[in-house]
């Protein structure tokens, strides 16, 4: 698990377009990597595989779905570094550029991987945790497993956090271990901290990512990958280019290359405008950039509704939420999408911009169809404002995800509720439906069936079949039409009961998940 294929850097690609990106610059093992041609669609995968010949990460569903390519990538956050382990099968190449990362190679490779008293080339704690724990069967997914490890260690090991086994099984739910070997690495996870301590030096690395900064070559007006840094430079860049696609974390755009092989002569890449990546508080909302990642947007929410807790950690696993963004997510649009559902219960606004200005809107009116929108072909998805909670009488909010697997799958039914009880009668309620039309829907009529009725079993039973009545969904893969209307009237059944105390109605209370 250690030395996983030999490197023969490749520093001149051989472009697959007439067009020309400006050359992609990373930090690896403290020194700076410069590579040309890259093209705007290149994954990271590809290229550490096939240009850089690093075959430790490896391929297995090229949808960010198993976590075998997992690699781990850090930059400048305060006064230390952030890192995130996400899934390179689905990042785009030029993704990383300004970053430093590291690959399954790196544990035992990089010279900024300090070690008191062991000789050069030992193992990794990790790895060696993993050893100790016969925490291998296959070994495909190993490197994923050990490159989520890694990011767990400096990210809890290294500030002296305990590592328990419900830490160990939320961050390595993106990782999935089809000999079914999970056991001896969750033991290996909470095993790893105690072994002799591995650092970064992260001095070495601040100093390498200046070098970067210092020399950046900009965004290229006319180059195939843009970039920009701030917000005036990315409505000028979409005013210039409309026909460029847009990228905010490419977990879902990702998937097009990969599994569609749709090849764009030009992107434009959301992630580094500093205005997008805020989240603030702004009077009575939450306003929450475009570019702010998955990971980071979910934990805003949570702050102020913990509720929202077990709900967030479902959200796909952590790679693609440490890649992914909350605009792009809200911009992609898909019915079975599970934030917007959410957002909609929430009473979220977006803020759409362009060079012409601004434009706002509740989240619910700015869909039109399957994957369509009104934004403009010179606008992006700026902002999403979200109401600060408002307590008025006794309220209780809920979300909920109904999906074939338990961690790291797609909803066939999500559902969000916010409601307000004031003297017996529901006084405010939002309800958010995913998987039962072909947007992302808010159930009007739904709501209109509760607001200002008495709050009791026989109130919610109108509403029940109400809410089965509203929608038509359609039957594919993940569930039939006639489950997912079932089930959005039992979900509104089981916030009935939970409104009313009853506890392990569910997995997340019956698990101890809660």
């Amino acid at each position: 698990m250690a030395d996983m294929g030999d490197e023969t850097p490749l520093f001149n690609l051989t472009p697959m377009s007439s067009t020309t990106t400006k050359p992609l610059r990373f930090l690896r093992r403290g020194e700076v990597i410069a590579l040309s041609n890259v093209p705007p669609t290149r994954t990271l995968l590809e290229l550490l595989r096939e240009d850089l010949a690093c075959t430790g990460t490896k391929e297995g569903c090229g949808e960010g779905d198993c976590g075998a390519c997992t690699v781990v990538l850090a930059e400048p956050a305060g006064q230390g570094l952030a890192y995130r382990a996400i899934n390179s099968c689905i990042a785009l190449a030029h993704s990383i550029d300004g970053l430093a990362l590291w690959t399954v190679e790196d544990l035992t490779r990089d010279p900024l991987l300090q070690s008191a008293g062991q000789a050069p080339g030992a193992l990794h704690p990790v790895q060696q945790a993993l050893v100790d724990s016969h925490a291998t069967q296959c070994g495909f997914c190993t490197p994923g497993f050990v490159m989520s490890l890694f990011a767990m260690y400096q990210n809890h090991a290294v500030a002296g956090q305990p590592i328990t086994r419900e830490l160990a099984q939320r961050e390595l739910s993106g990782n999935l271990c089809r000999c079914t070997g999970y056991r001896p690495i969750l033991e290996a996870a909470q095993q790893m901290a105690q072994l002799p301590p591995v650092t970064v030096d992260e001095p070495a690395v601040q100093a390498g990512l200046a070098r970067l900064r210092a020399e950046d070559a900009g965004v290229g007006e006319g180059g195939a990958y843009l970039q920009p840094g701030t917000l005036a430079e990315l409505l000028a860049l979409r005013a210039a280019h409309p026909q460029a696609q847009l990228v905010a974390g490419c977990t879902d755009v990702g998937l097009w290359i990969t599994k569609q092989h749709r090849d764009f002569a030009q992107v434009l890449d959301l992630t580094r405008v500093a205005e997008l990546r805020r989240i603030e508080l702004r009077g009575p909302v939450l306003r929450i950039g475009a570019a702010a990642r998955l990971a980071q947007a979910f934990a805003a929410l949570v702050q102020a509704r913990p509720e929202l807790d077990a709900f967030a950690a479902r959200f796909a696993g952590l790679p693609v939420r440490n890649a992914g963004t909350l605009g792009g997510n809200v911009a992609n649009g898909s019915p079975i999408g599970d934030a917007m559902p959410l957002l909609i219960a929430l009473g979220a606004r977006i803020v759409l911009a362009s060079r012409r200005g601004e434009r706002e809107m509740p989240l619910e009116d700015f869909y039109t169809g399957y994957r369509r929108n009104l934004l403009a072909p010179d606008e992006v998805l700026a902002f999403i404002d979200v109401p600060r909670p408002e307590p008025a009488g006794q309220g209780w909010l809920r979300a909920y995800k109904i999906s074939k697997r338990y961690d790291d799958d797609i909803s066939a039914v999500c559902l969000a509720i916010e409601l307000s009880v004031l003297e017996g009668r529901v006084a405010r309620v939002s309800i958010g439906c995913g998987g039962v039309a072909a947007t992302p829907v808010r159930a009007r009529q739904t709501e209109a069936a509760l607001l200002g009725q008495p709050w009791t079993e026989d109130g919610v039973a109108r509403a029940i079949e109400a809410i089965r009545q509203e929608f038509q969904p359609i039957s594919d893969m993940r569930a039939s039409a006639a489950y997912r209307s079932q089930v959005a009237g039992n979900l509104l059944q089981r916030f009935w009961l939970e409104s009313q105390g009853a506890t392990e109605i569910n997995l997340e209370t019956v698990g101890g998940l809660a």
